[in-house]
């Protein structure tokens, strides 16, 4: 590997998208590459596989630590459970590992708990281990949270198969996309990430301004009794845009979405448009995208669209095979390359 002694770690390298596939791909997994398993470290999925365990970790630095319809500690937790569930793992036990600064106060970290243990008694598992650091004021300006999560195939992953034109989808993997695929999202997006940035600095976006944080493990299970799907992303970080982008690239295939069916709400296009950024590359967390087979796709939107989570769904493109890369065909008519981001626009959004 060739030497960077020079170059220096900036925020996009944290924030998905093509820097962030640089910084891993270069720098990282040379390092820590590893083949092994059903599906391995290398695959970059939202979780790996191994002996049909279902494994995934995050380390959460969000700022502000407090917002709109959450917090660190539900976001934390959430997004575990979800990159579990979004590989066709079924939850069964989070770590949750805490470092927090000198001086934070005791009762904020009470608050982050409650919201941890709310979450977790909802879903009906627990915390099995952790650890607790304190470091010296100044080292880190708000607490860091650390959780992994294990999980088994899920139950309803067999059903599934037998609707999802005969290919492997024994595990919801980003390779599993044929031609014909539905695309659905779960509902609105970029909600996330704009409620960070209006928090973090004070734009005051209006009241409804709100984030999407939840555990997706009813919308998950709706999906799967339906059966016929292919492949769930969790698109956190580089949002729809960045997800849609890995699909096509490890699947070898086209993607085409269209803008007007792409659920938005109206704040989130109103900050889009003043800031100067695509809500498409905006960060979510509580939303799946799924490839569906195309005989199944309605009656998984039906079934999804009963589910809180879940009520804004939406078809909102599918795989081509005369495509190359994803092509979003606009408003007005036009169409325009989705290249992957540089990196989500609004940093430390989980």
């Amino acid at each position: 590997m060739p030497e960077k002694k020079d170059e220096l770690i900036t925020l996009a390298h944290g924030a998905g998208g093509k820097k962030m596939d640089e910084l891993l791909s270069e720098s990282i997994m040379p390092w820590l590459t590893n083949d092994s398993g059903e599906i391995p470290l290398s695959d970059l999925d939202d979780s790996s596989v191994n002996e049909n365990i279902v494994f995934t970790t995050d380390s959460h630095t969000v700022k502000p630590i407090f917002f709109p319809g959450g917090d660190i500690g539900s976001l934390a937790v959430s997004g575990t459970i979800n990159d579990l569930l979004a590989l066709g793992g079924e939850p069964l036990a989070l770590s949750l590992a805490i470092v927090v600064p000198e001086g934070f106060p005791l009762g904020d970290l009470e608050r982050i708990l409650e919201s941890i243990s709310g979450i977790l008694k909802k879903e009906g598992f627990p915390i099995t281990t952790g650890d607790t650091k304190v470091v010296e004021k100044g080292d880190i300006d708000e607490p860091i949270l650390t959780t992994s999560g294990i999980g088994k195939r899920h139950p309803l992953l067999n059903k599934n198969m037998e609707f999802a034109g005969g290919r492997n989808t024994r595990w919801l993997s980003d390779n599993n996309l044929e031609p014909s695929d539905k695309i659905i999202v779960t509902g609105s997006i970029g909600d996330h990430g704009i409620t960070i940035l209006s928090e973090r600095e004070g734009y005051g976006f209006g009241g409804d301004v709100r984030s999407d944080v939840s555990a997706l493990t009813e919308v998950m299970n709706e999906a799967l009794r339906v059966g016929g799907v292919a492949s769930v992303k969790d698109p956190t970080r580089g949002g729809l845009a960045n997800s849609l982008n890995e699909w096509a690239y490890k699947s070898s295939v086209g993607i085409e979405v269209r803008e007007k069916d792409i659920p938005l709400k109206g704040w989130v296009s109103s900050a889009s448009d003043m800031l100067g950024i695509d809500p498409l590359e905006i960060g979510n967390e509580g939303k799946f995208v799924m490839a569906v087979h195309p005989c199944r796709a309605k009656k998984v939107l039906d079934s999804v669209r009963k589910t809180d989570d879940g009520k804004d769904a939406a078809i909102i493109g599918e795989v081509k095979e005369d495509l190359e890369g994803v092509v979003l065909k606009t408003e007005v008519g036009g169409k325009r390359i989705l290249e992957t981001p540089v990196g989500d626009p609004v940093p430390r959004i989980c």
